[in-house]
């Protein structure tokens, strides 16, 4: 069951029951019964750890994942296309005109052969059918727009040649150049110093409110959540455990992970004190889940925990907890 909106309006995305595998000398179950969804002009942040699932799920709203290992089910609809159905000629046109990504690492996401300009301008002729001049007056307003010093002259530089913050600024005029209705930002920041990251949040927010784009914003880290998203959704073991908004999150969680996540960030923490940790490391992902797959580093595990999975409760539109903690927070019928 798709996650509800808190508006009437149809989701931009809507995933439901996404399940991905990773077949090879061993199984990988790598995103087990996903289901979330997307407002026109919505932020969303995809918030957990490492090996959480996270960038796989957005590769596969753009169906990168490799064909001959990713087994994929489910459904994923991105702007009323159904993404698993589409052909090859179809995805070339839906990848940069509908939605686009920004990938962790600019400098291997950047080919290093071409110069900026140039493949800012492939991608608007590619889409938008334009002449190579209107392709490199089109980049050079893109690098002005993610205010890049020197646009002109950065047209003709290549990725090297260029900081990690120009990269990612690069990177992101690239991925805005064919005003995608879907923007994807797989930890944008995570290579960049606090200064640049700060910067490059900032612009993302404003850009993503001037042009009314719909994100999924994905991180590991939760001040970085409170910085540019509206709603969260928290994945744990391929496993989306928690969604509401970002003052529900932050302000009352109910599924022990995001409680954990919460209290282990510096934010707030008083000078001096231990930081708590979560214990534990997070399951293999050899076996699909069968129960609680949280409940080995879990303080407050119950029995029943450990012998089924937890039911998905919904607490609202747009809110809802994989957890029997949750029960006690079930609204009361009106």
């Amino acid at each position: 069951m798709t996650e509800r909106l808190p508006s009437a309006a149809a989701p931009v995305v809507s995933v439901e029951d996404l399940t991905i595998r990773f077949t090879g000398e061993r199984t990988v179950h790598a995103v087990n019964n996903v289901s979330l969804s997307l407002g026109q002009g919505e932020v969303l942040g995809l918030l957990g750890e490492s090996g959480s699932g996270k960038s796989v799920t957005m590769r596969a709203l753009m169906r990168l994942l490799p064909r001959k290992k990713a087994q994929i089910s489910g459904r994923v609809s991105v702007a009323g296309q159904d993404v698993l159905a589409l052909s090859d000629t179809a995805l070339s046109d839906f990848r940069g005109k509908v939605v686009s990504m920004i990938f962790q690492e600019p400098a291997l996401a950047l080919d290093p052969v071409y110069t900026i300009g140039d493949q800012i301008a492939e991608s608007v002729m590619r889409h938008e059918g334009k002449s190579r001049t209107e392709g490199m007056a089109r980049a050079l307003e893109m690098l002005d727009l993610v205010r890049i010093p020197s646009a002109k002259r950065r047209l003709a530089a290549y990725p090297h040649e260029m900081s990690g913050g120009m990269r990612q600024r690069a990177m992101i005029a690239l991925a805005l150049a064919c005003k995608p209705k879907v923007l994807l930002a797989d930890e944008p920041t995570t290579a960049l110093d606090a200064t640049v990251q700060i910067q490059i949040l900032l612009l993302l927010r404003e850009l993503q409110r001037e042009m009314g784009m719909s994100v999924i914003f994905v991180t590991h880290d939760i001040g970085v959540a409170i910085e540019i998203c509206d709603r969260v959704a928290v994945m744990y073991a391929g496993q989306i455990v928690e969604t509401g908004s970002l003052a529900d999150i932050v302000r009352r969680p109910i599924h022990p992970y995001p409680r954990g996540l919460l209290a282990a960030t510096v934010h707030g923490a008083k000078r001096g004190a231990r930081l708590e940790t979560i214990p534990g490391t997070p399951p293999s992902l050899d076996v699909a889940p069968v129960n609680c797959s949280f409940s080995p580093r879990c303080a407050s595990v119950q029995p029943r925990c450990r012998e089924a999975l937890p039911p998905r409760i919904d607490l609202g539109p747009g809110r809802f907890s994989r957890c029997i903690l949750a029960e006690q927070s079930v609204p009361e019928p009106a």
